[in-house]
């Protein structure tokens, strides 16, 4: 055989090989290597969306945190002054009711003073009438001076 029989037989046979590899290996292969791709340019595209949507979970915590931050100091500020009415009503009571304890006291201390003067009325009475009685050097009869007695009360 001469070299250009075998230099045409070699580029038959090269382009069976071309043809069968075109035909039979590579769609296979794009195949293989296009589903990769898609592959990873859906992993790609996964892990931006994984992303923004950890950015908008991130911004969605930080609001919440902000509220809820404005929500225990607005409680907080609630609490305070309810602590500080409950306070001032407590004050209000215990002077209301030391009002009522000093009026309780006064009108109790003038009781007693009435009554204290009434006794000494009486006592002074009963002394004025022992004093006639040595002054007159008989004894006097409160039954029938009842009257004499109770004027004399009323004036001292």
């Amino acid at each position: 055989m001469s070299i250009n029989a075998t230099l045409f037989v070699q580029a038959i046979v090269f382009a069976i090989l071309v043809w069968f590899t075109m035909t039979f290996v590579w769609p296979p292969i794009t195949k293989a290597l296009d589903e990769r791709a898609q592959k990873i340019a859906d992993g790609l595209a996964a892990a931006d969306k994984a992303k923004s949507e950890l950015s908008v979970a991130n911004k969605r915590v930080e609001e919440e945190l902000a509220k809820s931050r404005n929500e225990s100091a607005v409680r907080l500020a609630e609490a305070e002054r309810r602590g500080q009415a409950l306070i001032e009503d407590a004050k209000a009571r215990a002077t209301e009711e030391g009002s009522k304890i000093i009026a309780a006291a006064k009108v109790e201390a003038e009781q007693q003073t009435v009554k204290a003067r009434e006794t000494l009325r009486e006592q002074v009475a009963a002394l004025a009438v022992k004093g006639a009685e040595q002054i007159l050097r008989k004894e006097v009869n409160a039954s029938v001076h009842a009257d004499l007695l109770g004027r004399l009360k009323t004036e001292l």
